[in-house]
C-alpha cells in the first residue's frame, strides 16, 4: 500500500503474547516465509519492520506494575487507525495466537 506523506500517520505495533519462540529450524523458517510474504503484501506501509524483542525490565518509582511482555515490534504508516488495523489484520503473528497492540505517534 502507498500513501501520501502528508496524509499518513505512524503507528507502533507491539506484539504481546503468541505461542512462543520456534521450537526448530523448520518453524523458524515457515514464520519468516509468512512474515516475508505479509511484508510484501503490506508494501511501503511497513516503515519499520522491527524486530523481535528479548524480556526487560520496567522502571518506575515506587512497586512497578506487572506488565504485559512484549515479544516484537513493527512501525506502520496509514491514514488513520481503522487503516493501520487493515495493513495489520493479516500478519502472521495474529494467526499464531498473538494479539498486536496498536497505538498511534503523535507528533509534538
Amino acid at each position: 500500500m502507498q500513501f501520501e506523506e502528508a496524509d499518513v500517520a505512524k503507528f507502533l505495533v507491539t506484539y504481546i503474547g503468541g505461542s512462543g519462540p520456534p521450537t526448530d529450524a523448520a518453524q523458524a523458517e515457515q514464520i519468516k516465509q509468512a512474515f516475508g510474504r505479509w511484508l510484501g503484501e503490506a508494501g511501503s506501509a511497513v516503515v519499520d519492520p522491527g524486530a523481535p524483542l528479548r524480556p526487560g525490565t520496567h522502571i518506575a518509582t515506587g512497586t512497578p506494575e506487572a506488565g504485559v511482555t512484549i515479544g516484537g515490534y513493527s512501525v506502520v504508516e496509514a491514514p488513520s487507525l481503522d487503516e493501520a488495523v487493515d495493513i495489520l489484520r493479516s500478519h502472521p503473528f495474529v494467526a499464531r495466537g498473538g494479539t498486536l497492540q496498536v497505538d498511534q505517534a503523535v507528533d509534538i
